[in-house]
């Protein structure tokens, strides 16, 4: 199957002044990662401005260079752009910054930005800035909507071109570490460790290694007893601790770029230190001492919860199982843990508060994990730009000291002082011709990578990059792509679940609606509708989440009065009389909302109709097609939404229209 360039498909542009005199590179320090950044930067400066550019190892000769220089403010991976006297030159600590700063120089001939004798700094705000792919080895992706894994096929690793663009595409937003497959480590995913894949891991390793990117493992916990024939995976027996320092030490003397390991451990089925009566700590820790002699960090996954939940008890709750099961351990990781939390304390809802373990944690390092393959976000059949979101996520303040308090803090290591931390995000990818399913998906992979190296650019900014890169110039192609990205989180919010409420979705694959596809199950994830109100209550009087944040946070969402509106059901149960701040009821709100989702759905369908003629035929009849269904797919959670509560409240719609 052939595939496209995403952003980095350049469009060519011979009105382009190139501010630079002379048609050769010059390098002071060549390695693979050199190489390759020279490489884009000849790409790039043929297929923009039709430039043939050589490589020079005289200085004097060279219109663009690429100058390694100590510089402790930059680092490694931090980059200088400075544009004097008729040449560019890039500078850095390190090879990787040097990458980074010719791919930001080429995105800057992209998007027509001027270059400048001013110099233009950037160094990555976040340290770790990852992604998780789902693949499984037999092809599939878990949550996959953008077909079938480019990394795995019938048990076999796929080492090829695709890699290595695809390892393109992740640096040229500053992406600096991948897992390649699954979190749930079944089957032959387990012998990844293995030396049956031995050599396509260490080709892959390479490639990865030539753009700055570290590969990642996710591991089975049980593995001692799957492939060691050990009788058990206790992480407090000598034996297994044995098998584990034996394995390292061989797998890193064949992987020696690996950066280490993804795991998920009681969790869902997934086995773990519990079966031992151990702690997640003894857990992490006794993989942590196996991969630190070769700078190996554990990244442990805080998704735990009870999943036998009985739907009568309302006091076991879900939402509280992160901070539950880890808050009590902080200080009981080794310096090489980072525990990898959800962004809020349930899965990727289109509204959930900020889990409490981030400000929860004073001594232990933590990832923010996010969802770009949009699993409650419409399943990329729906345009859903996550950048806002997430932007939400990294802005709230979580109260753990005076300043430097807030997520972003907490993730880039202000708070703390530390480097073992990050963010993370699950992946839109699949082998699909333009890698994310819906084009228009790829704004959240880019935006992901973007936002991690730059928490300061806005989503506007960010989205404005992207379809400049990727749709080029036409003005009005930009303003109405911009419009339809800038509107679409609030827009899926607004025609599927109300005011935090979430799900409502149908169970195991996660696509709705289906208002009590989860009422009754025994996930912990209810909306508790009767015919007075909904919510759920999770202050004092109910199940106690509230109090999981730190003040003022845990009395804002205990209040009614106080508690942001957009959370309201979250933590709450509301009658549908509650009358919100605009005045509305709650059942009125419910009602408008999906009104006005379902026909701002239509109206985004139709600004993609109007450019017909100025995008890619291929490009544009696939988002239309997509857009399409959304805008038919709206107007079914519209009506089943406000019919169900309908029914449940018995009270009409204030404006008359029609409810079935």
């Amino acid at each position: 199957m052939g595939y496209e360039s995403a952003w980095l498909s350049y469009k060519e542009n011979h009105t382009l002044k190139i501010p630079w005199n002379g048609s050769k590179i010059y390098a002071d320090t060549w390695g693979k990662t050199i190489e390759a950044a020279v490489t884009e930067l000849q790409r790039a400066v043929k297929e923009i401005c039709g430039m043939d550019m050589g490589i020079t190892g005289q200085e004097e000769e060279a219109g663009i260079l690429l100058k390694k220089e100590q510089d402790n403010a930059l680092g490694e991976e931090g980059y200088k752009i400075q544009c004097r006297d008729g040449r560019l030159t890039v500078t850095s600590q390190g090879e990787k910054g040097l990458l980074y700063g010719s791919f930001a120089c080429i995105r800057m001939l992209q998007t027509q930005e001027e270059f400048s004798a001013e110099e233009k700094t950037e160094k990555p705000s976040a340290p770790l800035r990852m992604l998780n792919h789902w693949d499984n080895m037999d092809g599939s992706i878990e949550r996959g909507y953008s077909g079938n894994s480019f990394f795995f096929e019938d048990n076999k690793i796929l080492v090829n071109e695709r890699t290595r663009d695809y390892a393109r595409l992740a640096a040229s937003v500053g992406i600096n570490g991948v897992v390649i497959n699954n979190v749930n480590v079944k089957d032959r995913a387990t012998w990844l460790i293995d030396e049956v894949y031995q050599k396509e891991l260490q080709q892959m390793s390479e490639i990865f290694e030539t753009y700055g990117i570290q590969l990642f493992l996710s591991l089975n916990f049980a593995a001692p007893m799957e492939l060691g024939n050990l009788d058990s995976a206790d992480p407090c027996k000598e034996a297994v601790q044995q098998w584990w320092n034996d394995k390292m030490q061989e797998l890193y003397t064949r992987l020696p770029n690996l950066g280490g390991f993804l795991v998920k451990a009681d969790s869902e089925g997934r086995p773990g230190p519990f079966t031992y009566g151990r702690t997640h700590a003894d857990g992490a820790n006794m993989l942590a001492d196996a991969v630190a002699p070769y700078h190996g960090k554990i990244i442990w996954r805080c998704f735990v919860y009870n999943c036998q939940q009985d739907w009568r008890d309302r006091k076991t709750d879900r939402a509280r199982s992160g901070y539950d099961n880890f808050r009590p351990l902080d200080g009981q990781f080794r310096e090489n843990v980072i525990l990898q939390v959800k962004n809020g304390p349930m899965d990727f809802q289109v509204r959930e508060p900020v889990s409490p373990l981030f400000g929860g944690m004073e001594k232990t390092n933590e990832m923010l994990e996010v969802q770009i393959a949009q699993e409650y976000t419409g399943q990329q059949r729906h345009v859903c730009y996550l950048i806002p979101m997430f932007q939400e996520v990294l802005k709230f303040r979580t109260y753990c000291q005076e300043d430097r308090d807030t997520v972003e803090d907490i993730v880039t290591g202000k708070t703390m002082g530390n480097t073992n931390c990050g963010i993370a995000a699950v992946v839109n990818t699949g082998n699909d011709e333009n890698w994310t399913g819906h084009d228009l998906a790829a704004a959240n992979f880019f935006g992901f990578g973007r936002l991690c190296f730059n928490t300061s650019l806005s989503a506007e900014e960010i989205a404005k990059e992207w379809i400049v890169c990727t749709f080029g110039h036409d003005r009005e192609v930009q303003e109405k792509i911009l419009q339809m990205l800038m509107m679409s989180w609030k827009t899926y919010e607004k025609y599927t679940s109300p005011l935090g409420i979430g799900w409502m979705v149908n169970p195991n694959y996660h696509y709705g609606p289906n208002v009590d596809g989860y009422e009754y199950d025994r996930w912990g994830t209810y909306h508790r509708a009767d015919h007075l109100g909904m919510g759920v209550c999770r202050g004092k009087k109910g199940t106690g989440y509230a109090q999981q944040y730190r003040e003022p946070n845990a009395s804002m969402y205990e209040n009614v009065q106080t508690c942001p509106e957009e959370l309201l059901l979250f933590f709450h149960y509301v009658p549908y009389t509650y009358q919100l701040k605009t005045g509305k009821t709650m059942i009125q709100h419910i009602y408008d909302t999906h009104f006005e989702g379902a026909e701002e759905a239509a109206y985004m369908a139709d600004l993609w109709d109007s450019l017909e003629g100025k995008i890619e035929t291929k490009v544009f009849e696939r988002v239309q097609k997509r857009l399409a269904h959304q805008k038919e797919h709206a107007k079914e959670w519209r009506d089943q939404i406000n019919s169900y509560f309908y029914r449940k409240s018995m009270i009409p719609d204030e404006k008359h229209r029609t409810i079935y």
